[in-house]
């Protein structure tokens, strides 16, 4: 999704659908592409971050003399800041081509976002080349980082960019040279372009990207959208069950009682220290074991339970966390 033609596909490409009452069983090997592929779960980091984009979009539109204000995604790994990031520039990339449809017999369809990721080392040169490359820009090795930058700039215009998506974030180190140089790219390219800016990245208040004088500078236009763990409880609410609950909704299974997970919170909860990454792929995996019956634990129907939620193996970050007590 880092070139137009991916960014596009994916954008313009129907999600999976859900299974509906009265439809006629998908097969087996569509169920396990269904599950694969999956539904987005729309959490409260997705809504906020939906919000204030919308509102800073209009906010910036008519800004000029100075950068528009921008927004950063943060939180722990796993906590699905890049799938918010992809949901909302999708939901602005639909938006913006259903209000601005390409003329008829007109091949050129808008170009209303950006999506780019931050390279491992980056500097100037190579970031600059990134947002170049979106576009297919051509560039050689002898252009300039200026030359490269002007380039995009024009191009960006031209094209109508209106969001620009900056993923992985937290590589980028100010208190280097190389880094300082970049983050000052990144400035510079929010007052020449007339888009609204949105990063994300891993615990970014932790990083030195709030440090110093350009740390102060982007603190101070950059509104924070914390994606962290979700709760078991805020007030009144069950945040997490929600969740659990929407994702079970959305299972295809033959046999999987209604009601089941959402009775396991607190074990999900413990068991994924509440992050909407480790939830999903421990519920998607379970629900693809049920289809295929693979393990010695199945029962040749399609449910999932708690004892085929033990089963499954999930990612580090979570199996570290999970360590539970054994009982004398």
């Amino acid at each position: 999704m880092t070139t137009w033609q991916g960014w596009h596909r994916f954008a313009t490409t129907d999600p999976p659908a859900p299974p509906q009452p009265g439809q006629t069983p998908r097969s087996i090997d569509e169920r396990l592409a269904y599950h694969s592929a999956f539904v987005t779960i729309r959490t409260p980091a997705i809504s906020q971050l939906a919000t204030q984009v919308r509102t800073l979009m209009i906010l910036g539109r008519h800004q000029q003399a100075t950068a528009r204000p921008s927004l950063i995604v943060t939180g722990p790994a796993a906590a699905g800041k890049t799938t918010a990031l992809l949901h909302v520039g999708r939901a602005c990339h639909l938006a913006h081509t259903r209000k601005n449809p390409p003329p008829p017999g007109s091949a050129h369809a808008a170009v209303p976002v950006a999506y780019v990721l931050v390279p491992p080392g980056a500097t100037a040169k190579t970031l600059i080349t990134e947002f170049a490359r979106y576009l297919g820009i051509p560039t050689t090795t002898r252009m300039t980082q200026t030359q490269i930058t002007d380039a995009v700039c024009h191009t960006y215009t031209t094209a109508g960019i209106q969001l620009v998506l900056i993923d992985e974030i937290h590589r980028l180190n100010p208190r280097t040279t190389t880094g300082a140089q970049t983050a000052d790219l990144l400035k510079d390219l929010t007052e020449r372009l007339p888009a609204t800016f949105v990063y994300a990245g891993i615990n970014v208040t932790d990083t030195p990207l709030f440090s110093g004088t350009r740390g102060a500078q982007l603190a101070g236009r950059a509104t924070l959208i914390n994606c962290g763990p979700l709760p078991a409880r805020h007030g009144s609410r069950e945040p997490f069950r929600d969740v659990i609950t929407d994702i079970e909704n959305n299972l295809d299974l033959q046999h999987h009682k209604p009601g089941t997970l959402p009775r396991h919170t607190p074990y999900l909860h413990q068991r994924t220290a509440g992050r909407i990454g480790s939830i999903t792929r421990l519920i998607r995996q379970a629900a693809i074991t049920a289809i295929t019956a693979i393990t010695a634990i199945s029962d040749g129907t399609e449910r999932i339970t708690k004892q085929s939620l033990d089963a499954i193996r999930l990612d580090h970050l979570a199996e570290t966390h999970h360590r539970p007590t054994r009982t004398r």
